[in-house]
């Protein structure tokens, strides 16, 4: 009888899901002992009423290592352990239906599942893994947050995106003899933001890791306006702060997605440049959701097949309780434990500072 792996996609979205889908297909397709199922929507579609499942085989992922997106779809909704539920009165309250979810997969005869996800799906999995669930991770996030690998597919696919923007606002800055300021994401980390500063010649760069003074930031538009004329483009992430300030988020009203939402801070810099007397013409930027979406670039898509390869022979082999890592050269796995325990964020004292300071960026520090 022939094996069963369930594959699912959890959190934001990024370049790259398909292409790890696939991976995972074509590898258990070399063999007859496997077949391949996805969940709808993350564990939402093993866990709804009826269930919402879909045969994954080498004609459903045909050419989808070149889309966007997921065929899967994806949720940073709800789950197993925090299940949503309306009470008479219209308030939520949240339930553990993971135990109940187990027997249904066991009744299924799911033998693996492979959670393709960031921080917050795998320690989902290590919780499940707990509970005696076979399960294999593999990471997922634009931010490159993850410490266990050296790259999360996805990241350079932003970058890229965002270092494109930066490139066309040069342009619309030096015409129009503007500061023009581009807010993009990472949360807590400064990894966008600082390659795509360094690949399109950024003047400035603001990351979460080193709080800014909005002195030093002055003192680059001074200089470079000192004629009268010229521009300045700023990168910041959308996790930075000033040296006296937090960072600038709301609670979520998303029922079961009660995270910190971040934005706004490139809207708050403008803001301060004007209070401390900056009177050039500036404008800004929020580059947003579209670094989440559209084609992966080449490096995304063959990482991605590489994380789909492994996480599919691990299935094979019955390595449970791991994720996915790539250890350059080398694609490995690693622990759960070890893969949350950590947060990977830009050293201040990394190689990558010591070349954006070498060549003149300012980060807001000195």
């Amino acid at each position: 009888m022939r094996k069963r792996v369930l594959v699912l996609t959890g959190g934001g979205d990024c370049p790259g899901l398909n292409a790890v889908i696939r991976g995972i297909v074509k590898r258990a397709a070399q063999t007859e002992d496997w077949e391949v199922i996805g969940s709808i929507q993350s564990f939402d579609g093993v866990l709804r009423e009826p269930t919402e499942i879909m045969t994954l085989d080498e004609k459903t992922v045909s050419g989808i290592h070149v889309q966007g997106g997921t065929i899967l779809g994806t949720t940073t909704k709800g789950g197993p352990l925090a299940w949503p539920v309306q009470e008479k009165d219209g308030s939520w309250s949240f339930i553990d239906r993971s135990d109940e979810m187990i027997r249904k997969l066991q009744y299924m005869g799911v033998n693996a599942v492979i959670n393709i996800g960031g921080d917050g799906s795998q320690r989902i999995s290590q919780t499940l893994f707990e509970k005696g669930l076979n399960i294999i991770g593999v990471p997922k996030t634009i931010d490159n947050d993850l410490s266990a690998t050296d790259y999360t597919f996805g990241f350079q696919t932003a970058v890229q995106i965002a270092t494109e923007a930066v490139d066309r606002l040069t342009t619309t800055a030096a015409s129009h003899n503007r500061v023009i300021i581009l807010e993009v994401m990472g949360r807590d980390a400064g990894w966008i933001a600082l390659n795509a500063a360094i690949a399109g010649g950024a003047e400035v760069c603001l990351i979460p890791e080193i709080p800014y003074d909005i002195n030093k930031i002055m003192d680059v538009i001074k200089k470079r306006f000192k004629t009268g004329t010229g521009h300045v483009n700023i990168v910041i992430s959308e996790g930075a702060r000033p040296v006296d300030g937090q960072v600038l988020s709301h609670e979520s009203e998303e029922v079961g997605n009660m995270n910190l939402k971040l934005g706004g801070i490139a809207n708050k810099l403008l803001n301060d440049l004007k209070a401390n007397g900056c009177e050039v013409d500036m404008r800004e930027t929020v580059l947003g959701h579209l670094q989440r979406g559209g084609t992966p670039i080449a490096f995304d898509r063959i990482l991605a097949t590489q994380f789909g390869v492994k996480a599919m022979e691990m299935a094979m082999e019955g390595t449970y309780g791991e994720m996915v890592a790539y250890h350059h050269p080398d694609i490995v796995s690693v622990p759960f434990l070890e893969a949350i325990s950590k947060y990977k964020v830009v050293r201040p004292n990394s190689s990558l500072v010591h070349t954006a300071r070498g060549i003149g960026m300012c980060l807001g520090d000195e």
